[in-house]
């Protein structure tokens, strides 16, 4: 039976890696500076401290602690999770917008007042979405330390700041959709209509492969979408999340166009249903000009081409889709994103109070509001005669 530790104490935390605490002659308890990967790390850990204070030349924690930039340091890499492209932007938010002004604080010193100052300045000088961002990922990582008893609470505190707001989706008439088809060459055509009636993202679509097409049944199958990094590569990847693994139908007034796109425009090396010039599969800066291009044609001058997108996803939300439907279609996993398109349009809330207007004009009776039919109505809402026999 092994014989109980000497000196110090190890255990495992929930994020599965190992801390180390031990008391000091002075009869004070002390975290390690970080944590580890392993028990056999913790162990010689603890072995080396005590070392350092039989030789006397222990040092007192409050002269080495662990400061916010190695935290991060070992922090990112160890979120296994995180897909490539977020990767990328927890980088690049750390660098740009956290470590600069709170990466040499040590963890204890990250307070709420501190972390206000911080954010009220990026606030004031910095755009809306990454100083969002930036303090959703100081919060998360600072979740972390608490979760590995480094913190006894996480200091982010700013009611609201990390949460994302909404802002109006521009959404394309059915027209306006047309002529953005129209405006683009002949073999970006397809690629334009089926971003705005699938709901598909980018990504999602430039990876799109022949052999995940079932013209018969009129589906695509996306379980994979191509990301490009900040050195302008392209990976491909899964989905963002599990949801985003679905099989999508495609409108049925689509598939004739779509058939005579792979005809017109085949690629028998990659397989890829929507290529450049070049047989390459699309990016973002290649795919730019031409877009410019269309939705000035379009009178469209500032929409995006994820607001293909956001009006494919309103469409289906016109349709009377329920919440659970969207988010199947649209590869969601949480409701937030699919209720935004449940909103009423314009054209519906009109038609909801022509319906008014002729309930308070008595253009409705009172048998129709007992539940039979009403007369029928012209496409102004006016209730048409009713046909009578001869």
């Amino acid at each position: 039976m092994a014989g109980r530790r000497r000196f110090g104490r190890v255990r495992k935390l929930p994020s599965g890696r190992w801390q180390a605490r031990y008391c000091t002659p002075d009869g004070r308890d002390h975290p390690a500076p970080g944590t580890f990967a392993t028990k056999t790390s913790a162990d010689r850990w603890l072995a080396a401290v005590e070392t350092d204070i039989a030789r006397g030349q222990w040092v007192a924690p409050s002269s080495h602690q662990l400061v916010l930039s190695a935290y991060a340091d070992s922090w990112l890499p160890a979120r296994a999770d995180l897909k490539i492209r977020t990767r990328e932007l927890y980088r690049w938010l750390l660098d740009k917008y956290v470590l600069p002004q709170l990466g040499h604080l040590p963890l204890e010193q990250v307070t709420p007042s501190v972390v206000r100052a911080w954010h009220a300045t990026l606030s004031r000088d910095g755009s809306p979405t990454p100083t969002r961002q930036a303090y959703a990922l100081l919060r998360a990582m600072l979740n972390t330390a608490v979760a590995d008893e480094l913190l006894t609470r996480n200091p982010c505190t700013v009611r609201g700041a990390g949460v994302a707001r909404s802002a109006e989706r521009s959404v394309a008439s059915l027209a306006q959709v047309q002529a953005l088809a129209d405006a683009v060459p002949p073999r970006y055509r397809m690629f334009i209509l089926l971003a705005a009636w699938s709901g598909a993202r980018w990504g999602e679509l430039v990876a799109l492969s022949h052999d995940r097409l079932d013209l018969d049944r009129g589906t695509m199958r996306i379980d994979r979408q191509y990301v490009e990094l900040e050195d302008n590569s392209l990976v491909l990847d899964t989905p963002k999340s599990a949801a985003g693994v679905r099989t999508v139908h495609i409108p049925p007034h689509l598939l004739d166009d779509l058939r005579g796109h792979i005809a017109a425009y085949p690629d028998p090396a990659a397989s890829l249903v929507f290529t450049n010039g070049l047989g390459r599969p699309l990016t973002r800066g290649g795919f730019r000009t031409t877009w410019v291009k269309a939705r000035e044609r379009a009178g469209l001058p500032d929409f995006r081409f994820h607001d293909l997108r956001h009006t494919g996803n309103t469409l289906a939300a016109a349709t009377g889709a329920s919440t659970k439907e969207l988010m199947a279609r649209m590869g969601h996993a949480s409701m937030r994103a699919a209720l935004i398109y449940q909103h009423a349009t314009a054209d519906r809330d009109a038609a909801i109070a022509a319906a008014l207007s002729r309930l308070a004009t008595g253009q409705i009776d009172d048998a129709a509001q007992e539940g039979r039919p009403g007369p029928p109505l012209n496409a102004q809402g006016r209730a048409r005669p009713r046909a009578t026999g001869t």
